[in-house]
């Protein structure tokens, strides 16, 4: 299993409604060896999983997802590649919007659907009983 680790944040700016991020993806990451032989690609569940980490800090959100909605990868993200992940926040419907991009290349996107912070609470009340 290969531990959680960030990309290289080049420099990053936002405010309560979006974030952005630019990011160096380096081949000396781990989750680009076995992920293939012939040409190394970052796996998609890579993007999601520091989209959820990110955009849960930037928003103060603990990083518990309920669901992932309309994930669409679009283009490989090949080793020592810089792209911009962009975050909005839809804080009324607790989501974060997220995609991956340099200009007008897209890499990925799609929406996180954070649990509530009351469902855990209850949830926890109810396996007290």
């Amino acid at each position: 299993m290969i531990k959680s680790e960030l990309p290289h944040i080049i420099s990053h700016e936002g405010d309560n409604n979006s974030y952005h991020w630019r990011l160096f993806i380096s081949a000396d990451l781990a989750f680009f060896k076995g992920h293939f032989p012939e040409q190394a690609v970052l796996p998609g569940i890579t993007l999601v999983d520091w989209a959820v980490k990110l955009g849960c800090e930037a928003f103060g959100y603990s990083a518990t997802v309920a669901t992932l909605e309309v994930l669409k990868f679009q283009q490989l993200i090949l080793p020592d590649t810089y792209v911009d992940l962009v975050i909005e926040h839809q804080a009324q419907k607790a989501k974060l919007i997220f995609s991956y991009r340099d200009q007008d290349k897209r890499f990925a996107s799609g929406r996180i659907v954070i649990k509530p912070a009351w469902v855990d609470a209850a949830t926890n009340i109810e396996s007290d009983s």
